[in-house]
């Protein structure tokens, strides 16, 4: 067997720049009854919202959500809007212009926890009325808004994004200009009644963004990037990781012939381009459904999971030398220069106690398969991403051990996990962090403890550890502070009181007959 240098599908030739084709399209408008309906819900009135979108010509692209992105037990997003992964990943993209087409409370929310996570540019933002919304007036300012931006001595494209309420009443980015001034525009839908987590609405725009790249490159030459093109044929790394695990996948593969191609959500236009010319995609998250399906027409291989441990490393390798045809020899030459130090990190960073886990980013099994390694007792992985084929292997090796894994688990299910499991740490999502706090039970935020922290090869090995003992030695400082706070109460009668707390049953439960009967209106409402 000989390494095959030559990639599937069509190749991609370089050159200073490409040519894109213009698609048009007829618009549908907005009539009175949806855009009043789109104005009434939000991101808790997901099934009239839908309704709404489909009624307005959106039936196309929810279908494709809901193929893509199959919805769980919950029916609207249980983590922060999803908009905000599409919106993150514009943001940390070169010369790449976003803006927002939405409700004014959504687009503050958005812009707000985007620069609480560090962006240092500016959200672009298109106000409307109810007015501007049923006459068509909203498309007329975003088609103008983008004209205003595109300036190509600063950007290479600018991003355009419905959120709910725009996509329920129709408005068709699709029609938007696909290029201006030589400026890309890409105009997408990403509401909350079609988006189950923000983490796929990464994949809505590298999706979208990648089909654009396609389009450029089957048109022509297109922009070679500024890091050249490999001399080895590389692996592209689909979703986002901590900075130092491409440099390490790179190292691994090296003594096959390969390369560590970009990641993908790319940080330039141009690395969509390189990404498109490897000839194989390593699945790292594996929920971007919509780019696999970019990359599987550009005639490229995928490969699931990924290096994390001793066996998912080994795995790994052998997966990836298959795709590429690398010589048993080659692959066993790289097995056996990483292995042994990752069975040395593993043995000199044992964890012992039991660990529940559960997040929404889409590394959750790959953590799960680490901290088992690393000596741990996992009974409990939830997701809230949805199964894919590229997480079968992580799960069927988890499930072999004994893990209940739950794709599109809900918080109540990471809940009831931490309460019948009662473990000794509970890594979670900050509402399964408190719960378990409040329960006396140590607790990790997978986000910002577990999932930015080095996970591949030896690095990765030896990565988790440390805080992780850590957080469990603190049990007895847990204790101590719940005996504390013991009989602050909880919900309405939390906090500390000179006297009885006024619950006023009466006034809860006249309420509550107010909402009983506006849900039996809107349920004849509905019959007739």
């Amino acid at each position: 067997m000989t390494l095959d240098h030559q990639t599937q599908g069509y190749e991609v030739g370089y050159d200073e720049a490409g040519n894109v084709r213009i698609i048009e399209g007829e618009p549908v408008a907005a009539t009175p009854e949806v855009a009043q309906t789109a104005l009434a819900g939000g991101c808790s009135a997901g099934g009239t919202m839908k309704d709404a979108a489909r009624a307005a010509g959106k039936s196309d692209i929810l279908d494709q959500y809901a193929k893509d992105y199959p919805q769980g037990p919950h029916d609207q997003p249980q983590s922060m809007c999803p908009a905000f992964g599409s919106l993150r990943v514009g943001l940390r993209m070169k010369r790449v212009a976003t803006v927002l087409s939405g409700s004014a409370c959504c687009v503050y929310g958005l812009t707000f926890v985007s620069h609480f996570y560090g962006a240092r540019r500016s959200v672009g933002y298109v106000p409307f009325n109810s007015e501007s919304l049923v006459t068509g007036k909203l498309f007329e300012d975003i088609r103008e808004s983008v004209h205003d931006l595109a300036d190509p001595a600063r950007y290479d494209a600018i991003v355009v994004t419905n959120l709910c309420v725009p996509t329920a009443s129709g408005v068709p980015l699709r029609l938007l200009p696909r290029e201006i001034n030589g400026v890309r525009i890409v105009g997408i839908d990403v509401p909350g009644f079609g988006i189950p987590t923000h983490a796929e609405a990464k994949d809505v725009l590298a999706g979208a963004m990648l089909a654009y790249a396609r389009e450029e490159i089957k048109a022509g030459p297109v922009a070679r990037p500024v890091g050249g093109k490999s001399d080895r044929p590389s692996v592209a790394l689909l979703g986002e990781m901590f900075p130092a695990d491409p440099m390490m996948i790179g190292a691994m593969l090296a003594p096959m012939g390969l390369a560590a191609g970009p990641v993908v959500p790319t940080r330039e236009w141009r690395e969509l381009y390189a990404a498109l010319d490897c000839g194989v995609v390593a699945a790292i998250h594996p929920f971007y459904t919509a780019s696999v399906r970019e990359f599987q027409a550009a005639g490229r291989k995928v490969v699931g999971s990924a290096p994390v441990g001793y066996h998912g490393t080994a795995a790994w390798l052998a997966a990836i030398g298959e795709a590429y045809n690398v010589p048993a020899a080659q692959v066993a030459a790289a097995q056996n220069a990483f292995l042994p130090a990752i069975t040395a990190a593993l043995g000199g960073a044992q964890i012992k106690g039991t660990v529940t886990l559960s997040g929404y980013e889409g590394s959750e099994l790959l953590v799960a398969r680490l901290l088992i390694e690393s000596g741990a007792d996992v009974p409990y992985v939830g997701t809230a991403c949805p199964k894919t084929p590229w997480s079968a292997e992580d799960a069927a090796w988890l499930e072999s051990r004994g893990v209940k894994v739950k794709y599109r688990a809900s918080l109540e299910d990471d809940l009831a996990a931490v309460d019948a499991i009662n473990p000794d740490l509970a890594i979670g999502t900050t509402p399964v962090v408190q719960h378990a706090k409040e329960r006396g039970t140590p607790a990790l935020y997978f986000t910002n403890l577990i999932s930015a922290r080095p996970l591949m090869g030896p690095a990765g090995a030896g990565s988790l550890a440390q805080v992780v003992n850590a957080a469990i030695a603190g049990k007895e400082k847990m204790d101590t502070m719940r005996a504390f706070f013991e009989g602050v109460g909880h919900g309405d009668t939390a906090g500390v009181w000179e006297g009885a707390p006024n619950l006023r049953p009466d006034f809860r439960a006249m309420h509550q007959k107010k909402l009983d009967k506006q849900a039996r209106a809107a349920a004849a409402e509905q019959m007739i």
